[in-house]
């Protein structure tokens, strides 16, 4: 189970009923609406698009702050979250990115929606944007148990994670390589997985950028024990079908990928 007893709550039931029973008007318009259906067709493009390639997913961790990321520029990568406040930094722009939390999506939308990159967003927040034809959406399951999605275009699984979503999506577009840098697995914060809360810090010491959720944001500690379940399936799904994820994070503290040693893969 994703959730050890020890950590269920009245509370934890009260907000997962509220956040199905919200989350029902949602699958009505992915499944009937016309911009669920158009949504889904546009999903269709991505399938098997870079079959046999490699591709790079760029976490938020602090262990980016002290890499050079410039070897990256001429490969496919996947920008996640608030990764553009390194844009300038590492010279380049993520061919891919994909946001899937609701609060991060929420209080940053202007910023997504100025990116120039293919951006795949939670289909819940849809209303906060534009129609775009580089707004991409993806319905988050909610069973009481993270599988592993091989077809986008019905639904993902979060796995507490957006870098479990973005696994997903680099299986859909047929990815046979794939190397996470910046997944550092650790977090200086602690208290109760997903509770939201208010930054009370100046200074965001669990992510590359001290502004990244700056103080007085909204945002909800990680559910590291879940995002491992979660990886153990991505890495199944990956390996059972002749595919590999390699974690090239520096010092990083996930154990479920094998490891690689990131300047490695550019002699």
């Amino acid at each position: 189970m994703r959730i050890k007893l020890r950590d269920i709550t009245i509370t934890r039931i009260v907000e997962a009923v509220d956040r199905r029973v919200n989350n029902l008007p949602h699958l009505q318009g992915w499944n009937f609406s016309p911009e669920g259906k158009s949504n889904r067709s546009r999903l269709l493009q991505f399938k098997d698009k870079h079959k046999g390639q490699r591709c790079f997913i760029i976490a938020n961790g602090p262990s980016l702050s002290g890499m050079d990321l410039s070897p990256l520029k001429n490969e496919i990568t996947f920008g996640m979250n608030r990764l553009y406040l390194i844009f300038d930094k590492i010279g380049f722009i993520p061919t891919y990115f994909s946001v899937i939390n609701e609060l991060v999506i929420q209080q940053f939308a202007k910023d997504l929606a100025a990116l120039p990159s293919t951006l795949f967003l939670n289909w819940s927040e849809r209303n906060l944007f534009e129609q775009s034809p580089s707004i991409n959406y993806l319905r988050n399951y909610f069973d009481l148990k993270d599988k592993f999605s091989r077809d986008i275009t019905q639904g993902i699984y979060s796995g507490g994670t957006v870098t479990y979503a973005t696994l997903q999506l680099a299986y859909y577009m047929g990815f046979s390589e794939v190397y996470i840098v910046g997944m550092d697995h650790n977090f200086v914060d602690k208290g109760r997985p997903n509770a939201t809360e208010l930054r009370k810090d100046s200074e965001d010491k669990n992510h590359f950028h001290p502004d990244y959720f700056p103080k007085g944001m909204k945002w909800q500690l990680p559910d590291l024990y879940r995002s491992e379940l979660a990886y153990a399936q991505a890495r199944q799904n990956f390996e059972s079908n002749g595919r590999k994820v390699i974690d090239v994070t520096v010092n990083g503290k996930c154990t479920i990928f094998e490891k690689g040693t990131f300047s490695d893969l550019f002699n």
